[in-house]
């Protein structure tokens, strides 16, 4: 398990994969987002996209299930607390097959908690030709290695 300390900014991991069926597209948008280049094939041919796309939702859905599967067990994560600069940068269609790339981009200790500190990670969601579909910084709390003085 990595702690803050142990955390390099500059470090990359990869993580994935993640098959995205047509079925899972439109349950989700029924759900939440149920605008018809989401939920209905036919529609979806006349709209911007010319086919049916999953909800930007559903794809930072899919970042957050990647993210916790592979980096649940690797970092002493204490919390997420927030997401800046949330892009979705091209569609996903169905039978897509989505990765995770995370990369430290800063890590600063809290100035009011000295057991943990705040890290950003670059989070890019990738489809199977490489393309960036989501980008993201994510923004956690790690918890800090307990020293002989705790």
């Amino acid at each position: 398990m990595q702690y803050y300390d142990d955390i390099e900014v500059g470090e990359t991991r990869e993580y994935g994969d993640y098959h995205v069926p047509k079925e899972e597209i439109i349950e989700f948008a029924k759900q939440y987002d149920p605008q018809p280049f989401h939920t209905d094939e036919e529609a979806a041919k006349d709209s911007l996209f010319g086919e049916l796309v999953a909800s930007g939702w559903h794809v930072a859905a899919i970042c957050m299930r990647l993210s916790a599967d592979g980096m649940g067990e690797e970092y002493a994560t204490i919390a997420g607390i927030g997401v800046d600069e949330l892009r979705w940068k091209n569609p996903v269609a169905p039978d897509d097959t989505l990765s995770l790339r995370v990369e430290i981009v800063d890590k600063q200790p809290s100035e009011s908690k000295p057991d943990r500190g705040h890290i950003e990670t670059l989070r890019e969601v990738t489809n199977q030709d490489g393309d960036i579909v989501l980008s993201m910084i994510g923004l956690s709390l790690v918890e800090r290695k307990r020293t002989e003085n705790d």
